[in-house]
């Protein structure tokens, strides 16, 4: 699948949003990637799962990993491509961890994914919980880098979609400063 072809996806989902957006990582953007869009309809999702899967085909993946939301369709759907298991790391007091009776033996081959990039924040989160199995990191795929391949992990990285969209620390945002209107996805509208 060709960037091309990933970015006609996730416009085709209306996953391409538009406006002033407070992101996770706190940065402001005049775009955003709707994670949720392209997840709910599995025509689009899927080919995207089956990339990431096929990307890392040669890696001797041995657990996919992902941290919830959004992460757990992705992690179960690419680690099904695999023929391999997936696990979900979920915040427990303020730190991403496995939870309900999971486990991640040391020395297991893991690959993280995650949906949307932006910092990494996430995607190194769940790096801290295979290093903290003493599993070993195999790689880490996303279906929308929108840092432009501007963060590095150190291992194998691999983008469905790599776009470059810019984001604004609060205090320097161009949107904040016209008075446009910010929305926080997952929220009921404007925040402010």
């Amino acid at each position: 699948m060709t960037n091309e072809e990933a970015l006609a996806l996730f416009e085709r989902a209306g996953a391409l949003l538009n406006g002033h957006f407070r992101l996770s990582s706190g940065l402001h953007s005049g775009q955003y990637l709707e994670k949720f869009r392209l997840m709910q309809d599995p025509r689009l999702a899927e080919p995207m799962c089956a990339e990431l899967a096929r990307r890392f085909s040669r890696d001797n993946i041995e657990v996919v990993l992902g941290p919830t939301t959004a992460g757990i369709i992705l992690a179960y759907n690419v680690a099904r491509h695999l023929g391999v298991e997936a696990r979900y790391a979920e915040r427990e007091e303020g730190a991403m961890t496995l939870r309900r009776g999971q486990t991640l033996p040391a020395g297991t081959r893991t690959l993280v994914v995650d949906d949307i990039l932006t910092t990494g924040g996430a995607v190194r989160e769940c790096v801290e919980v295979v290093c903290g199995h003493d599993a070993v990191l195999a790689g880490v795929g996303v279906l929308g880098d929108r840092s432009g391949g501007a963060v590095d992990f150190g291992t194998h990285f691999e983008a469905v979609l790599t776009v470059s969209i810019e984001s604004f620390p609060p205090e320097s945002c161009p949107l904040c400063a016209q008075g446009v209107p910010l929305y926080q996805p997952g929220t009921k509208g404007i925040i402010r």
